[in-house]
């Protein structure tokens, strides 16, 4: 059976569509989308969502974890589909799993349940993101300094092996961890290279997007800031093609730097992450990272030392912090759902369009989440 979704504002990744209708095939994919005064599929199941927006499911590429649970050496099968879950009920439909620096061991073990996951068909599951262990120490946030260490031979074939397998794989590395021919193998492997906890000049920074690095990691995080003569990293993401993931939590960037990104990035070029931990979807007060206590403090993670640790925060949070500041609804939106799904090549997500998954999310018209489906059947 046809199920047809109505709703005041339609969003389908790049345009609002007032008083439009969106139809569900039986194989849980998207049909059409029908305009206001367009006619409508006869027979169909009508679901009248009122005076919502809706709009695709979000897409988070840096999710840490959910649920109470966190990526790293206890995750297995169960723990991953949970963390999807999670943020399925926060309204991420699609989310990359995230492990921060690890041990060579682990690193290999969370890649080997990612596998399984993409051939097990876990819903909400699109791929893996490995933040680090090849960073540069020196901007190590919260990670664990004694596990970062450069690339080996032995690092490039494994990860060229999970770019392969898995339906994405976003890496997060520093310039001054790798080498340029390494950043060009991981780009032809279908690897997402992202730069990130770097303190690398704008020189580095250029050559590595030349050799094939698409993107920045949580844009002015963990890295050097932008001086008049030393624009570093910051520099290269403002001024060049390179995509960057940007935290809007009021705690990770100021509103000014976050006006300064949406004015110098091309439209489509910026997009949100939660790089939320495990407490999301809970009301934990605090974790366990590796061993070291994380607290959960008015709206922030950190270690004890006051270290940021993660954010707490989901992308519906997200785009209403970004319509406060008076970023138009379209733009906000699709940071969250189109920009993030063209990111990691993902077609069949973030947008509204035939043979699209339906998975969709409706939300308040003050921007909380009212809903979420995915492939059609309401959570």
């Amino acid at each position: 059976m046809t199920i047809l979704l109505r709703a005041q504002q339609v969003f389908d990744g790049t345009a609002l569509h007032h008083d439009a209708a969106v139809s569900i095939g039986a194989d849980g994919r998207i049909m059409a989308l029908h305009p206001q005064g367009a006619p409508l599929p006869e027979g169909a199941g009508l679901v009248n969502l009122g005076a919502c927006i809706l709009a695709p499911g979000l897409v988070d590429l840096q999710v840490n974890g959910g649920g109470g649970v966190m990526v790293g050496p206890d995750t297995d099968a169960d723990q991953l589909a949970r963390i999807c879950a999670t943020h399925a009920h926060l309204g991420a439909t699609a989310i990359l799993p995230t492990l921060i620096t690890d041990t060579p061991e682990v690193t290999r073990q969370v890649i080997a349940v990612g596998l399984d996951a993409a051939r097990r068909n876990v819903t909400g599951f699109a791929g893996l993101h490995l933040e680090g262990p090849h960073l540069d120490p020196a901007r190590k946030g919260a990670h664990e300094a004694r596990h970062i260490r450069p690339m080996t031979a032995e690092d490039l074939a494994c990860l060229c092996d999970a770019a392969h397998g898995l339906p994405a794989l976003m890496l997060t590395l520093a310039p001054e961890a790798v080498t340029l021919d390494q950043i060009a193998t991981l780009d032809q492997a279908g690897a997402v290279v992202s730069l990130g906890h770097s303190g690398c000049s704008v020189g580095d920074a250029m050559a590595a997007h030349k050799a094939g690095a698409r993107c920045v990691t949580h844009l002015f995080n963990a890295m050097g800031g932008l001086e008049s003569r030393a624009p570093g990293l910051v520099g290269a993401a403002l001024t060049t093609s390179l995509r960057a993931g940007i935290i809007a939590d009021g705690v990770h960037v100021a509103p000014e730097c976050l006006q300064v990104a949406l004015q110098m990035k091309a439209r489509d070029d910026l997009f949100l992450v939660s790089d939320s931990m495990a407490v999301a979807g809970t009301s934990l007060p605090e974790f366990a990272l590796n061993g070291r206590r994380i607290l959960r403090r008015e709206n922030r993670l950190t270690l004890d030392d006051g270290t940021l640790a993660g954010a707490d925060v989901n992308l519906p949070h997200s785009v209403a912090h970004l319509a406060g500041l008076g970023v138009p609804l379209e733009r906000a939106l699709a940071m969250a759902c189109r920009i993030p799904a063209d990111v990691i090549g993902a077609a069949d997500r973030g947008c509204i369009r035939p043979g699209a998954r339906a998975d969709l999310v409706t939300l308040t018209p003050d921007l909380q989440l009212d809903g979420v489906w995915t492939g059609g059947a309401r959570l």
